[in-house]
């Protein structure tokens, strides 16, 4: 009966886990702000193309991000998705800051010096440890990934027979049994308990399945067959290559301000952007950087 118990609590802590990774894939407003870039950028890329104007795309889109390369062959379309949302997401974060503070214990000459140190890099600084924690703000999706539906189905279904067999020896083998006997009316109340939880289990099950595959249509549209969990499977390995594309954006801005400066060495004229440079198909079709978008964010 103890292991009985055991895969009871088992079966609710997986389904509670993947109710809970539905609600974070879905309220959560930075990976949809990382989808909206994501698309973005793609239309820019595929402008005056049949794949241009594109409403909507499949999460299976995530993982090829890091496989498409500019023309120095490192740095990739993961690479320009970061760099796109981080100062957003930075001068949110700055401001947000700003207005938790109290005028009334801070003085104004210090608001505004910290704000005249607020520069660029300072926005990328704070946007890329905000982009940076998404990981830890879907940590149940992650978790999600990890469990087998097939496997969860089957471990209800096992639940289910062995209360079926519990109660045909109760009415049958135990017959011959006193009904007041001890172990007789363990039994009974076993049975009686199992059939509430069992029960409860069938119906939690459908209900969970149903909202696992409600947010998958919400990302992907209506999908014609079940995909069961991949959903989650596909978010938990963009996060991992999110992450390291996150590391490398910090390693190379670091080592971008190592580099001395000669102020000998006569001014010359900005190099062509970043973005361009590396993937010139987004030229002239850059994403409006405006301070409503910065609002909106």
């Amino acid at each position: 009966m103890s292991s009985y118990q055991e895969e009871v609590s088992s079966v609710k802590e997986s389904l509670a886990t993947l109710e809970v990774a539905c609600k974070e894939l879905r309220n959560s407003r930075l990976f949809l702000k990382l989808l909206e870039a994501v698309l973005k950028i793609g239309n820019r890329m595929n402008d005056d193309t049949f794949r241009g104007g594109a409403q909507a795309f499949k999460l299976d889109t995530l993982l090829k991000l890091a496989d498409v390369k500019g023309i120095d062959g490192k740095t990739t379309l993961l690479n320009l998705v970061v760099l796109e949302i981080i100062r957003s997401e930075g001068i949110r974060a700055a401001r947000a800051a700003r207005e938790s503070q109290s005028l009334s214990s801070v003085k104004s000459d210090d608001l505004f010096e910290d704000y005249l140190h607020e520069t660029e890099k300072h926005y990328s600084s704070l946007g890329l440890q905000v982009v940076s924690s998404l990981g830890g703000e879907l940590e149940n999706v992650k978790k999600a990934s990890m469990q087998d539906a097939d496997g969860l189905s089957g471990m209800v279904a096992k639940l289910g027979n062995a209360l079926g067999k519990s109660r045909e020896f109760l009415n049958s083998e135990m017959k011959s049994l006193e009904e007041d006997s001890g172990f007789h009316r363990i039994l009974q109340s076993f049975v009686q308990n199992a059939e509430v939880d069992v029960k409860w289990l069938l119906e939690e099950e459908k209900r969970i399945m149903s909202l696992v595959r409600s947010t998958a249509d919400y990302f992907h549209g209506n999908a014609k067959k079940d995909e069961g969990l991949r959903l989650f499977v596909i978010v938990r390995i963009f996060l991992i290559m999110l992450d390291k594309t996150c590391k490398e954006v910090k390693e190379s801005t670091v080592k971008a301000t190592r580099i001395p400066r000669n102020k000998e060495s006569p001014s010359v004229p900005p190099s062509p952007d970043l973005h361009q440079r590396l993937f010139p198909a987004i030229v002239d079709r850059r994403m409006d950087h405006s301070s409503s978008d910065d609002e909106d964010s």
